[in-house]
C-alpha cells in the first residue's frame, strides 16, 4: 500500500474561476522522500492542504496510509506532521513553550518522544527560552521540523521548508531528512529550488495545478530529447539576442554564466552556428556541448504543453 495515494484531484478557487489543481494523481512509496518541485503558484501548497485535511478536493481522491481525507480527517491528523510554508508557530512562546504544546496538543510528551527530535533539538536547545519571534529562519525551521516530529508522524509534509534560508542551513535541513527517511518516514517536500531536487528519491515536476512528470532525477533527464549546447561571449545580451533571431535556433535560455542553447537539426546546426557567431563578431566566443539539469528538462516540459 503506498503512504499517499493522489487520484485525478482538482481543485478550484474563486467560484470555479482559478484552476489550482488540474486532474492531479501520484503515489508516494512508504519510506520515500518524495519532492514536488515547481514555482510559486504551481499548486505545491493547495496539493498540501489537501493531504492534511485543512481543505476539500473539488472531485478526485486522497489517501494518506489508506485513510481517506475527506472521510477519515481525524485518523490522519494523527499520523501526519505538516510544516507550512510560512512559519506558523506561536511567536511569542519560546522554544520549549512551543514544543511542549504540540506535545501536549498530540496527548504526548517531549521526553517520550525526543529520540526523534534529539538530532534537531540539540542545535538549539542553547536557545530553548527564546521567543520564536526572535529566532533566525534556520533555527525557525529547525524547532517547526521538532514540532512536526513530536507526536510521531507516519508521515512528514514539508512545504518550502527551506525558502528564504541561508545555504549552510537548507544543506544542514536536507541532512536532518536524510537521518529521518533513514527511520523509515515518508517524506514528501515542495521546492522551488531545482538543486533540491537531486536529493529527493523521486520529484513531480507541477507546474500551472498539473503534474508534467514524474520519475527520478535521472529519468527525467535520460528523457530530455536534445543535444544541449552552452554559449557565452563578452556580451552575454548581444548574444542571447544573436541566437534568439538565428533561423536555426530552437531554444535558448539564460543559465548562469552561460546560455542553454539547442538547435533544431541537433549536432549538425553546431559548426555553422559557431561560425555564425564568429561572424557577429563575438568576443571570447565559448561554445560546447554540455549535459542537460533539471532545470532544463523543466523548460522543455512546460514548452511541450
Amino acid at each position: 500500500m503506498p503512504a499517499i495515494s493522489v487520484n485525478n484531484i482538482i481543485k478550484t478557487y474563486d467560484k470555479g474561476n482559478i484552476l489550482a489543481l488540474d486532474k492531479v494523481s501520484f503515489d508516494v512509496q512508504q519510506g520515500e522522500l518524495f519532492g514536488l518541485i515547481g514555482a510559486d503558484g504551481a499548486g505545491k501548497t493547495t496539493l498540501f492542504r489537501l493531504l492534511t485535511t485543512l481543505l476539500l478536493p473539488d472531485s478526485g481522491t486522497a489517501q494518506v496510509l489508506g485513510f481517506d481525507t475527506v472521510k477519515d480527517f481525524w485518523a490522519i491528523r494523527k499520523i501526519v506532521g505538516y510544516m507550512p510554508g510560512k512559519f506558523a508557530l506561536y511567536q511569542d512562546l519560546s522554544i520549549i513553550e512551543n514544543l511542549e504544546f504540540f506535545a501536549t496538543v498530540f496527548n504526548t510528551t517531549i521526553a517520550q518522544n525526543y529520540h526523534l527530535i534529539e538530532d534537531i533539538y540539540v542545535q538549539i536547545a542553547p536557545f530553548k527560552d527564546r521567543l520564536a519571534g526572535k529566532l533566525s529562519g534556520g533555527m525557525k525551521q529547525k524547532l517547526a521540523l521538532c514540532c512536526a516530529l513530536i507526536h510521531e508522524p507516519k508521515v512528514l509534509l514539508l512545504d518550502e521548508p527551506t525558502t528564504g534560508v541561508d545555504p549552510v542551513s537548507r544543506k544542514e535541513f536536507w541532512d536532518m531528512l536524510d537521518r529521518l527517511r533513514a527511520r523509515g518516514i515518508t517524506i514528501v517536500v515542495s521546492t522551488p529550488y531545482m538543486d533540491e531536487a537531486l536529493r529527493c528519491d523521486r520529484i513531480a515536476l507541477i507546474q500551472k495545478g498539473r503534474i508534467l512528470d514524474i520519475d527520478t532525477v535521472e529519468g527525467i533527464l535520460a528523457k530530455y530529447p536534445k543535444r544541449l549546447y552552452a554559449v557565452r561571449s563578452e556580451n552575454m545580451f548581444r548574444l542571447l539576442s544573436d541566437l534568439r533571431q538565428y533561423s536555426q535556433t530552437d531554444t535558448c535560455f539564460a543559465f548562469g554564466e552561460y546560455l542553454h542553447l539547442s538547435l533544431k537539426n541537433g549536432e549538425a546546426d553546431a559548426p555553422a552556428t559557431e561560425a555564425y557567431l564568429q561572424s557577429r563578431q563575438h568576443a571570447q566566443l565559448s561554445f560546447k556541448p554540455v549535459a542537460p539539469t533539471i532545470e532544463d528538462a523543466f523548460i522543455e516540459l512546460m514548452q511541450a504543453q
